[in-house]
């Protein structure tokens, strides 16, 4: 059964937030605000744990899943080959409304899906988010809908999708934006916008004016 927290509520937030951390460290997932979305977590470093979040999405591995950091700094351990470009827009923008693709350290022992040895990362501007990623370490994290279903803008449209496949519910109202994250892969030499979102591409170009669009 399902466990449901108003984070607007000091006293059941604090609850809340403890009661997802545990969650997540049995293995459990977990349904968090974000500034642009809702989203369904789990702890990026359990297999089982990554699987059962895609498993609860209809998604197949080969749509591997996002990690959130709680701070820019957690990327040192994350990825590698990071270029100059790639930290300006992480200066620019996070936290925020921006996810970068770029190469995971060869060393890590995750399975995020079939990354092809990259992962998309972000650190969200939410606080409900940020304390609980503070506290548990980089998380697994995707959309908190059912694949090819509506886009989860409060916890209500993710408890419809996703139900009891997901052990606790942080509800912080609505999204900001409802609008998902941009993303750049920095992988290669000229970063390359391959979905427009939250930040727009002019936004993106005032930072590096090589963007290219992807195709």
């Amino acid at each position: 059964m399902s466990r449901r927290y108003d984070c607007a509520d000091a006293g059941d937030r604090e609850t809340g937030l403890r009661e997802a951390a545990s969650a997540i460290r049995r293995g459990e997932l977990v349904v968090l605000p974000t500034d642009t979305l809702y989203g369904i977590g789990a702890d990026a470093f359990s297999p089982e744990a990554v699987a059962a979040l895609l498993d609860a999405k209809g998604r197949g591995r080969n749509m591997p899943s996002p990690v959130l950091v709680g701070s820019p700094t957690t990327l040192h351990g994350l990825v590698t080959d990071f270029s100059e470009q790639a930290w300006e827009l992480v200066d620019a923008f996070w936290p925020g409304g921006l996810t970068l693709v770029a190469k995971h350290q060869p060393s890590l022992r995750w399975d995020l899906g079939d990354t092809r040895g990259t992962v998309a990362v972000r650190m969200p501007l939410h606080p409900v988010a940020l304390e609980l990623l503070n506290n548990v370490g980089p998380m697994a994290v995707s959309s908190a809908n059912r694949t090819g279903g509506p886009s989860p803008s409060t916890c209500d449209d993710a408890f419809t999708q996703l139900g009891d496949s997901v052990s606790v519910y942080l509800d912080g109202g609505n999204a900001d934006f409802g609008q998902a994250s941009s993303i750049v892969d920095v992988t290669g030499k000229v970063p390359v916008l391959l979905r427009a979102g939250a930040i727009s591409a002019e936004q993106l170009r005032e930072v590096v004016p090589d963007l290219e669009a992807g195709s």
